[in-house]
C-alpha cells in the first residue's frame, strides 16, 4: 500500500529529496506521492519533520 501525504505537509521538500524512486513531487498546495511509483519503503515517512506521511 502506497504512502500518502496529509494536510500537515508544510512543503519543505525533505521527503522528495529522500525518495529513492522519485515518487514524490510538488503538487498544487503540498507534496504528493505517485502511488504507482511508490515501493512502500517508508524513507519519506521517516524523514518528514511534521509526521505528515503515512501508509494509505
Amino acid at each position: 500500500m502506497a504512502y500518502v501525504i496529509s494536510d500537515e505537509c508544510v512543503s519543505c521538500g525533505t521527503c522528495e529529496a529522500e525518495c529513492p524512486n522519485e515518487a514524490i513531487s510538488q503538487g498544487d498546495t503540498q507534496y504528493v506521492i505517485d502511488a504507482d511509483a511508490c515501493v512502500d519503503c517508508g524513507t519519506c515517512a521517516d524523514a518528514c519533520p511534521t509526521g505528515a506521511i503515512s501508509q494509505a
